[in-house]
């Protein structure tokens, strides 16, 4: 196939603010290795976290290489991505979502957080299998600083960073055990989490389903303040894709 030079490279800077499209941001800056690469597709590894990254306006060629990467029936997770994927992809899971950056959140350490790594990941999946904060592999604590607050020994609250794209870090991966909800753990950590973040001059923000209304309200208390509305969705690739000359291929290339 003759390459079209006409098409930026993958790792072409976007004219959009870094958190228009957040995933590709990360995975062309702060954590470019751990970009998996076909044309202009970016991804993480599928164990460190499901996100995938395509340039701002994707091409047929653009979801040519989704598919190749995910095969046919397989998953495509978008973050915060607001380019629908082509009409014959099946939409498996789509949520309305805000993103919310700071604005005058009082950042502080916690004496009683502790820093969480590899050797916690079985925990620390454990607490996330009983309390849904969303998605959290066994090596999403790779992506950066992850604190926890543990009783009897028990990690009963966690918080850490995900997306990373230039000058800013994503807080995710906030989580309560019910047996301690109430106790202000989660607001804690997240003011801890956001104190390294500006340590090292950089800017909170994250994101949380519209409709959980109570955790908007929560990080609203604490001095985030929404800048856009937007959406999560994963998509399911179809077993066969058009091509130039309308008949059907295998999407498995």
């Amino acid at each position: 196939m003759t390459q079209n030079h006409s098409r930026p490279r993958t790792d072409a800077p976007s004219p959009l603010h870094p958190l228009d499209n957040p995933a590709r941001s990360s995975l062309t800056g702060p954590h470019a290795h751990f970009a998996e690469r076909r044309g202009r597709i970016l991804r993480y590894p599928a164990d460190v976290t499901p996100w995938l990254a395509l340039p701002d306006v994707p091409d047929a060629q653009d979801w040519a290489d989704v598919a190749a990467l995910a095969g046919p029936g397989g998953s495509v997770a978008l973050a915060a991505f607001q380019e629908p994927p082509p009409q014959d992809w099946e939409i498996a899971f789509q949520a309305e979502g805000v993103q919310l950056v700071d604005v005058s959140v009082d950042a502080a350490p916690d004496p009683e957080a502790v820093r969480l790594g590899p050797r916690d990941v079985p925990e620390m999946l454990d607490l996330v299998a009983r309390t849904r904060p969303g998605p959290f592999l066994p090596r999403t604590v790779e992506l950066g600083t992850y604190l926890g607050i543990r009783r009897g020994g028990a990690l009963v609250a966690m918080a850490g960073e995900r997306l990373h794209p230039p000058g800013w870090t994503e807080i995710s991966g906030v989580c309560t055990d019910e047996s301690v909800r109430g106790q202000g753990l989660a607001s804690r950590l997240v003011l801890a989490v956001a104190h390294g973040i500006r340590e090292r001059g950089e800017t909170p923000f994250l994101h949380a389903s519209a409709s959980n209304t109570g955790a908007v309200r929560l990080y609203e208390s604490l001095g985030f303040r929404l800048r856009r509305r937007t959406e999560f969705l994963s998509a399911l690739v179809p077993a066969t894709l058009p091509s130039a000359d309308g008949t059907r291929r295998s999407s498995l290339r």
